[in-house]
């Protein structure tokens, strides 16, 4: 029962999450993050750590479309495992809605920075 990323993420991209996340679940794209369902212990931690609401456990019926999703991208996508400043515009973004058609981007992010 994993935890996954929702389109509340996209261009705000907060890595709170990342940072408390035990197993390094996260996975880093060029304007968001998913998480591996296969690695993720739903232990929970990092859905209140969120500012944008952006995770939820997969038993919400809103999950669904996303599990996929997470695990195709965590696939595609750089592992990120330290937490990395949110985009000067993020908070602009936060609480906007059908962010998926308008700003999702499917290249992957830079992961952790040196």
């Amino acid at each position: 029962m994993p935890y996954v990323v929702t389109e509340n993420c996209i261009k705000c991209k907060y890595t709170d999450c990342v940072e408390v996340c035990p197993v390094d679940c996260f996975y880093e794209g060029d304007n968001m993050l998913v998480i591996q369902p296969d690695e993720c212990i739903d232990c929970g931690v990092c859905e209140p750590e969120c500012p944008a609401e952006a995770i939820i456990p997969d038993t919400e019926p809103e999950a669904e479309k996303w599990l996929e999703f997470n695990r195709e991208y965590s696939e595609k996508w750089p592992n990120l495992t330290r937490k990395k400043d949110a985009p000067a515009d993020a908070d602009e973004f936060k609480g906007v809605s059908g962010k998926f058609e308008k700003f999702f981007k499917a290249e992957p992010g830079t992961g952790n920075p040196e």
